[in-house]
């Protein structure tokens, strides 16, 4: 493995080219009797001068990829909320938060400009892969001590703050996008102005 890698590395290379040249000098009756040693040494020479050998930078996936395994994620997360029972109040943030989501993540010019904001896209990794899960799960279980032990603050009350506050982010996210492609809109129109006026 080691030896194959050697074959192919830029060192061997670099130095076979240097050798060959020496063995044109050695036809060429410049190297004498001496001709191994001066094709050794130009094999070594080039062997040495050549840029040393640099690791490939890891091969992670484009944004496009990330934002295809979130859908496939948001997918699971909404057949698992399909199965909650919840009360009508909870029911109806969770169907305006799960609107917007799909709206954010459905193919078309949202998920572009997603792909070119990073901090976006990890808001919304994060609530779909996080943030949702974790206060319709907790929700469930609180709901079932609470069956048990009477008398405490009902969790879906929780259940309805946490979706309010996950709908606030997403709808900041809409917003800062929708500003994103306002600002390119105005950005083209001073472009078109100032051409037109020069």
């Amino acid at each position: 493995m080691a030896i194959s890698k050697y074959l192919e590395s830029r060192k061997n290379i670099a130095g076979s080219v240097c050798g060959l040249a020496g063995v044109g000098l050695t036809f060429a009756g410049v190297a004498g009797a001496y001709w191994p040693v001066v094709v050794a040494g130009l094999y070594g020479a080039g062997a040495l001068i050549a840029p040393p050998e640099r690791p490939a930078p890891p091969d992670f996936p484009d944004p496009s990829a990330q934002l295809d395994e979130l859908r496939g994620d948001f997918e699971k997360l909404s057949g698992y909320l399909m199965e909650v029972e919840l009360s009508p109040a909870a029911a109806g943030r969770l169907t305006e938060l799960t609107n917007l989501l799909t709206a954010l993540l459905a193919p078309g010019w949202s998920t572009q400009l997603l792909a070119q904001d990073p901090e976006g896209l990890h808001a919304l990794s994060r609530t779909v892969r996080q943030d949702l899960p974790e206060a319709v799960d907790s929700y469930v279980r609180a709901r079932w001590w609470t069956r048990l032990t009477p008398g405490q603050e009902p969790p879906e009350r929780h259940l309805e703050r946490q979706l309010g506050l996950l709908q606030q982010e997403a709808e900041s996210l809409a917003a800062t996008l929708r500003d994103t492609e306002a600002r390119r809109q105005e950005t083209h129109t001073r472009y078109l102005e100032d051409r037109g006026g020069g």
